[in-house]
């Protein structure tokens, strides 16, 4: 029998403590407005290119559902001005750039992300 599960993510689901705060933190970090629809009082969908979408969930949040390594890249093609952006917003960074390529940072909530090249 073949598999009927496609080969496809629709959504990658980022833990958040107050839904409000972390939709405009993520609005903010990708020149998004944030402007959509809050759904079930819980859950934010940022409209992201292609087909996976970053879903920002409050009713999955603990301390122990935080993402402690990345599971996702943001991409960018300029690694360098991407950093410097960061370094100028009240963003936790954890890794400078690495190999030319990657650097890491925390959300609000400790969540790690990888901006990638």
């Amino acid at each position: 029998m073949t598999s009927p599960i496609q080969n496809l993510v629709r959504g990658v689901f980022i833990p958040v403590s107050s839904i409000e705060k972390a939709r405009d933190w993520y609005c903010n970090l990708l020149g998004l407005p944030a402007d959509g629809e809050i759904f079930f009082g819980h859950i934010y969908v940022l409209p992201m290119q292609g087909e996976s979408n970053i879903v920002l969930d409050s009713k999955i949040y603990s301390p122990e559902n935080v993402h402690k390594v990345p599971v996702f890249q943001l991409a960018t093609d300029d690694i360098e001005r991407s950093y410097e952006f960061i370094q100028s917003q009240p963003i936790e960074i954890i890794t400078d750039i690495q190999n030319n390529h990657w650097f890491t940072i925390k959300d609000p909530d400790g969540n790690v992300l990888m901006i990638c090249k």
